[in-house]
C-alpha cells in the first residue's frame, strides 16, 4: 500500500469521532449489552487490582490463588505503576491520586537489583511516564492539584540508571543492568532483536519532557544497530551478540524476541514524525509479508535463505493484525485474526506455541499467561471496521477469561490449555493491557467516554499498553517549519558539498556526515525543492526519486562489525536510473 495512503488511514483511526460512524452490533449484542460487558470488565479489572493491593501491595505481582506477593522485576510495587494510567482510563480520580501520591513519596531506585532493560522500560518506565503526563495535565480531567512532577523525576532517575546498559561497540543494549552498579563484568552479551529495540518510544518521551536528547539517541542508535545488520532480504533474527554484531540466532518472524521491534517502528514514526523509522518499518514491513506470510499463518525463516524453519504460530503473534490496522494494511489483518482466533475457539485460550503442520499444541508451550496481543488486535479492528464480529470475538474472550482463569484474589495464569489447569501467578500486565483492550473494546461499542476516544490528544498505545499522548512537546518537539515546503535551517548539520540527481556537484542540496557510535550510515539525496523532517535530516520531495531517497537511509555497518555473508556497501537507484554509490552520514560536533 502506498505509505500516503496507508498514512492517511492511520490518522483516520486516530481522529475520527466516534458520533459520525454507525453503530454496530453483533448478532445478541445490543446497546445495553455492551455497557453490561464493559461494566463486567470494569469488575474484572478491580477484582485483580483488589487482591494485588489487599495481599501483594508493595511486591511486584500478585499470586492469586494463594493470595501472596512476589518480587520478580525489581521489587517496587510493579502492578501499582503498570496499572496507574488504566485507573485513569477508568475514571477513578481517587484510586490514581492515592496511587501516584504513594509511589511519589516511596519509590527509589537505588537499589542493588539487576533488572531486565526491556522489561523495566516498558513496564515501569513507560507507566511512570504515562501516569506523569496524565496526572500534570487539567484537560484529562486526572490533574492531581499537588503533584508537582515527581513520576517526571523517578522516570528520568531511573532512565539514566538503564543508559549503561547502551555503553556497547555497536550501539545496541545489553539485556540486563543493575541500578545501582551499571552493567556487571560477566553480564551476557547476547540480546533479543525485541529487547534491544523497544524502547525508543519511553526514551524518546522523555528527552521531550526533559530536553535532554540523550535517551532518544541511544535508542535511535540501537534501532540503527540492529536494521544495519539486516540479512539481504531485509530480515533481522531474534538475538544478536551487542559486541560483535553477529546474529547468534538467526530465525527471523513476528512473534518471540522480535515481534515489538516492528510495532516501535512504526509507532515511533506515528508520535514523533521522524521519517528514517518510517522508511525502516516499510522496508521490514514489505519483508515479513514477502517471506513469512503464508495466508492467513506466519512462520519462522532462516533469515538470510528465507528457508523455513519453523511453521509455528505463538501467540505474541497475535499483535500484528493490530498493527497492520495502525499500518493500512487491513485485509490480510482481517484474515489472519481470524485464523489466530481459531487457535482460541479451539481451546478457550491461546497457547504459547500452536504447531502448524500437526494443528495442535506445540509441546512445552502449552501455557496461557493473560496475554493481552489478540485482545488487542481485536479492538483495534472493531475501531477500524466496525463489524460486529469482533464484538462475539471479546465476549468469548471474557467468557474464557471469568470461567476459566478467575481465581481467589485475582487471575491466574493457565498452565494448560487443554486441560485448563490454573498456575499460581498474575503478570502486571493483564491490568496494564489485558483488561484494558477489553473494557475499550466495549466501551466504544456502548458509545465511548474515555480519555483515548474522547480525551483532548490521541493517544499512541506502547508495547505494555501505556498511553502516549502526541501533544505538541512530544509530537512536534523537532518541527521547524512554519508551513509545508518552507527552507528551514537546522544548526545540527553543515553542507560539505553538493550533489543533484546526475550526481554532478551543484548548490541545490546538501550532503552531509553523521556518525553514531561505530556503525555509518548511508545516504543519498537529489533534489529540486526541499524540506526539514521532524528528525532535522534534510530531504526533497522530488519526482522520480525512489522512496529510499525521498525517506529514507540506506544503512551499513562498518565493516569490522558485519559477518561476512554481509554486504558492506549498498548502492540506490538514482533518479535518472544510473546506480551511485552512497554517502557517508555522520553526527557533526
Amino acid at each position: 500500500m502506498d505509505p500516503k495512503n496507508a498514512f492517511i488511514i492511520t490518522l483516520i483511526l486516530l481522529t475520527i469521532p466516534d458520533a459520525l460512524i454507525c453503530r454496530v452490533f453483533a448478532e445478541g449484542v445490543t446497546f445495553d449489552e455492551a455497557k453490561q460487558l464493559r461494566d463486567e470488565v470494569s469488575g474484572m479489572f478491580y477484582h485483580a487490582f483488589n487482591g494485588y493491593m489487599d495481599h501483594a501491595f508493595p511486591r511486584d505481582e500478585l499470586k492469586p490463588l494463594s493470595c501472596e506477593g512476589e518480587d520478580t522485576l525489581g521489587g517496587y510495587a510493579l502492578t501499582l505503576i503498570d496499572s496507574l494510567d488504566t485507573l485513569a482510563l477508568l475514571g477513578d480520580k481517587d484510586r490514581f491520586t492515592s496511587s501516584v501520591e504513594w509511589i511519589s513519596k516511596n519509590l527509589r531506585f537505588d537499589i542493588n537489583k539487576t533488572v531486565s532493560l526491556f522489561e523495566t522500560t516498558i513496564r515501569i518506565l513507560g507507566g511512570l511516564l504515562s501516569a506523569h503526563l496524565i496526572a500534570s495535565d487539567y484537560s484529562t480531567g486526572m490533574r492531581i492539584p499537588s503533584y508537582d512532577d515527581e513520576l517526571l523525576h523517578l522516570a528520568e532517575d531511573l532512565a539514566r540508571r538503564l543508559l549503561p546498559a547502551f555503553d556497547t561497540p555497536t550501539g545496541i543494549p545489553y539485556g540486563s543492568v543493575n541500578l545501582l552498579h551499571g552493567v556487571d563484568e560477566n553480564e551476557s552479551k547476547i540480546t533479543s532483536t525485541a529487547g534491544g529495540g523497544t524502547l525508543t518510544l519511553e526514551f524518546g518521551v522523555l528527552s521531550r519532557l526533559t530536553n535532554d536528547p540523550v535517551f532518544e539517541q541511544v535508542t535511535k542508535n540501537a534501532v540503527r544497530g540492529i536494521w544495519a545488520r539486516r540479512s539481504k532480504l531485509n530480515l533481522v533474527g531474534a538475538h544478536i551478540d551487542v559486541f560483535t554484531g553477529e546474529w547468534t540466532q538467526k530465525d527471523a518472524g513476528i512473534g518471540t524476541s522480535i515481534d515489538s521491534f516492528y510495532e516501535y517502528l512504526l509507532k515511533a514514526y506515528i508520535l514523533f514524525g521522524d521519517e528514517e523509522y518510517l522508511y525502516i518499518f516499510q522496508e521490514a514491513y514489505g519483508a515479513a509479508m514477502h517471506y513469512l506470510f503464508h495466508d492467513p499463518w506466519y512462520v519462522e525463516v532462516n533469515m538470510n535463505s528465507a528457508a523455513l524453519v519453523w511453521p509455528l504460530f505463538n501467540s505474541l503473534q497475535a499483535f500484528w493484525p493490530g498493527l497492520q490496522v495502525l499500518a493500512g494494511d487491513i485485509d490480510p489483518a482481517i484474515r489472519t485474526h481470524t485464523a489466530f482466533f481459531s487457535v482460541w475457539k479451539r481451546y478457550g485460550f491461546t497457547p504459547e506455541g500452536f504447531n502448524l503442520a500437526s494443528f495442535s499444541v506445540q509441546h512445552g508451550q502449552k501455557s496461557y499467561p493473560l496475554r493481552p496481543e489478540l485482545i488487542e488486535s481485536t479492538y483495534w479492528l472493531y475501531k477500524a471496521t466496525r463489524d460486529p464480529r469482533y464484538l462475539d470475538v471479546g465476549r468469548d474472550i471474557v467468557s474464557s477469561l471469568q470461567y476459566g482463569a478467575r481465581c481467589t484474589c485475582g487471575y491466574c495464569h493457565i498452565l494448560d490449555v487443554e486441560f485448563h489447569k490454573q498456575e499460581d501467578h498474575m503478570e502486571s500486565f493483564f491490568l496494564a493491557e489485558t483488561v484494558k483492550y477489553l473494557w475499550l473494546l466495549f466501551d466504544l461499542a456502548a458509545g465511548p467516554d474515555n480519555l483515548v476516544e474522547n480525551g483532548p490528544y490521541k493517544y499512541i498505545f506502547s508495547t505494555e499498553g501505556h498511553l502516549l499522548p502526541m501533544t505538541p512537546r512530544i509530537s512536534l518537539a523537532r518541527e521547524h517549519c512554519s508551513y509545508f515546503g518552507a527552507y528551514c535551517k537546522n544548526s545540527n548539520f553543515r553542507p560539505t558539498s553538493y550533489i543533484s540527481n546526475d550526481g554532478h556537484h551543484t548548490n541545490s542540496s546538501s550532503r552531509f556526515q553523521r556518525r553514531v557510535g561505530s556503525t555509518s550510515y548511508v545516504t543519498q539525496y537529489g533534489f529540486r525543492k526541499s524540506t526539514t523532517s521532524m528528525s532535522g535530516i534534510i530531504k526533497g520531495l522530488c519526482p522520480g526519486l525512489t522512496h529510499e531517497q525521498m525517506y529514507g537511509l540506506s544503512y551499513v555497518a562498518s565493516p569490522d562489525m558485519v559477518p561476512q555473508e554481509e554486504p558492506t556497501t549498498d548502492h540506490v537507484e538514482n533518479g535518472g536510473g544510473q546506480s551511485q554509490s552512497m554517502v557517508v552520514l555522520s553526527d557533526s560536533a
